[in-house]
């Protein structure tokens, strides 16, 4: 059975800032928690069909989330279809204009979640921990583009 969860942060910057450094795979370990990823193509992952791969984990230990880009609509959308042997179903980056200025990023996750029955019973458990774990990497993420547009905006 599939499950959903999804968080969202505003970030005081434009919508093309916030994408640029969101969808800069090789980037993503300076703002997702224990997490390693690269983009694969021709494009580097920014194309329909590309493939995304990310570790997440210590070290050598955790497991490798692959995924095939099924939605790629800069500066707004990206979606991902789940492809690995543990974490299975669709994922999507969205990122839209702030009312006022700046912008929002929202993550939201279609998990397929195992273990059948004891699996579903656990699931709001871990919604909650995989909630919390995507809401501190988006605030990190927003701060860093925050960090970045002050620098590229301050005299020098």
């Amino acid at each position: 059975m599939t499950q959903s969860f999804e968080v969202s942060v505003d970030v005081d910057a434009p919508v093309e800032a916030t994408w640029s450094t969101l969808t800069a795979w090789n980037r993503q370990s300076e703002w997702a928690l224990l997490t390693r990823t690269r983009g694969l193509g021709a494009t580097g992952g920014h194309a329909v069909g590309e493939r995304v791969h990310a570790f997440t984990g210590i070290g050598r230990v955790g497991f490798l989330d692959t995924m095939v880009i099924e939605a790629w609509e800069p500066p707004h959308r990206c979606r991902v279809r789940k492809t690995g042997r543990v974490v299975r179903g669709a994922a999507e980056f969205r990122v839209a204009e702030r009312a006022g200025g700046g912008s929002v990023v929202t993550y939201r996750a279609e998990v397929v979640v195992p273990g059948g029955q004891v699996g579903q019973a656990l699931w709001p458990l871990v919604r909650s921990g995989f909630a919390a774990g995507f809401r501190r990497s988006l605030t990190t993420l927003a701060q860093i583009v925050e960090r970045e547009q002050a620098s590229s905006h301050s005299p020098a």
